[in-house]
């Protein structure tokens, strides 16, 4: 670039050459004539004489039209580039590198992507249950899905795919909240899918935004607008509807599903506080490997004994040494792929797409589990399972517009309002 300014630099007296220059460009390309030209007047008033640019004029076998309509800018990048070296400007210079098929078509990649979390959830959720038809030991179960996953991961990290980002001290006292939240959880949502059907415990589960708008009203100090706890009534009554006649019901499950929106909702509160500028692979994978050395002493404690004296042997009796190794862990690997996925899949997508994504995925489970597991339901269960779900989709919706609303609102603003914000902001501390 630096030899290709100095060519064109502008001298009063002396005739300029560029027949270096297009020898590097390629042979569809070349120049002849030379033509006189008369900058105008510069601001310093003096006028300059005549400058000759001798060489050949422009010769595009074909490509005339093209180049006439590009912008100056992008010719003189294409010449720079043919003057750091020899080769040749090809067509795909010149008009530009062809878009990817991510490119020419989003929203069909980004349906693929919500497809293959619904797929994934769907499978994970039926062979989890069928596991617990002839394994029922959720402490167990749940550490055998956090192994595999964190197993995926050191795997991953060992080819670099990702990168391993690096750990301290201060990151890991932020990320084991996070953990421990999201141990208790997932062992809690286990014991409840061992316990009773997995539609119910997905219609409890359906309870978990009421405990999130709760939780920020009254532990983060957060108002809640008046028209998002109207949402949330019908979601307490079609779960208490569905509750009074869920044929599968028992107090082990109600409790356990209950105790694990708690938890969720605490970390969902943690996690606001854990915003390590880590990528969201990388936190996932530490958070596995801590929430798997949290589960590990109960499961350990509590199923140990049991399963020691006859629970694996009565699985392998059952259904055979292979099929119970492979079970086990097909739910682990189908459990961290499906949470990855959604994890990519919600990255795409804007708060209100998200929102909707979140209750179909609920929908596509209920009706799936009771299809394969062939689950009866009473005509009071399936009435408040759908008025719970379609209260979880009003909260979401609305929820969803009011977060678009303020970071519109925010965009809004300008430079002073912003830096006055702020200033309010850091003296309330």
């Amino acid at each position: 670039m630096a030899s290709l300014m100095s060519n064109l630099s502008i001298r009063p007296s002396k005739s300029l050459t560029i027949s270096s220059f297009s020898s590097r460009i390629s042979p569809t390309l070349g120049l002849r004539t030379s033509q006189p030209v008369y900058p105008s007047k510069l601001n310093s008033g003096k006028q300059l004489k005549a400058v000759e640019f001798s060489g050949e004029k422009l010769r595009c076998s074909g490509w005339n039209h093209l180049l006439l309509r590009r912008r100056p800018v992008e010719i003189i990048a294409a010449a720079a580039a043919a003057d750091g070296g020899d080769r040749e400007i090809e067509g795909s210079a010149i008009s530009g590198a062809p878009k990817s098929f991510a490119e020419r078509y989003p929203a069909l990649v980004t349906g693929f992507f919500f497809f293959t979390w619904y797929f994934l959830n769907v499978i994970f959720n039926i062979l989890n249950k069928k596991v617990y038809n002839y394994f029922p030991y959720p402490y167990f179960v749940s550490v055998v899905h956090l192994l595999v996953g964190v197993t995926y991961c050191l795997i991953s990290w060992s080819i670099g795919l990702p990168k391993r980002a690096p750990i301290n001290k201060d990151l890991l006292g932020v990320l084991t909240p996070v953990a421990a939240c999201h141990a208790l959880g997932h062992v809690m949502s286990n014991v409840s899918f061992a316990a009773v059907a997995v539609s119910f415990t997905h219609t409890i589960k359906a309870l978990e935004p009421f405990f999130s708008a709760a939780a920020s009203q009254f532990v983060l100090g957060q108002q809640i607008p008046f028209s998002l706890w109207m949402s949330l009534a019908p979601v307490v009554i079609g779960v208490s509807m569905a509750s009074l006649t869920e044929l599968s019901f028992n107090w082990l499950g109600f409790t356990s599903a209950m105790i694990s929106n708690i938890s969720f909702t605490y970390r969902s509160i943690y996690s606001k506080k854990a915003m390590t500028g880590m990528d969201s692979t990388n936190v996932y994978a530490y958070i596995s490997i801590i929430a798997l050395l949290f589960c590990l002493p109960p499961a350990i404690l509590i199923e140990g004994p049991k399963l020691m004296q006859y629970g694996f042997k009565d699985a392998i009796a059952k259904v055979g040494m292979v099929k119970f190794v492979s079970d086990l862990f097909w739910i682990g690997m189908f459990y961290h792929l499906y949470n990855q996925v959604a994890t990519n899949t919600l990255e795409r997508v804007a708060p209100l797409t998200h929102a909707v994504g979140n209750v179909l995925k609920r929908v596509f489970v209920i009706g799936f589990s009771i299809i394969v597991f062939g689950n009866r339901i009473s005509t009071q269960t399936g009435i408040g399972t759908a008025i719970a779900i379609a209260g979880v989709a009003i909260y979401s919706l609305i929820k969803a517009n009011l977060e678009e609303k303020k970071r519109v609102d925010f965009g809004n603003l300008d430079q002073s309002t912003i830096f006055a914000t702020l200033i309010r902001w850091m003296a309330n501390g």
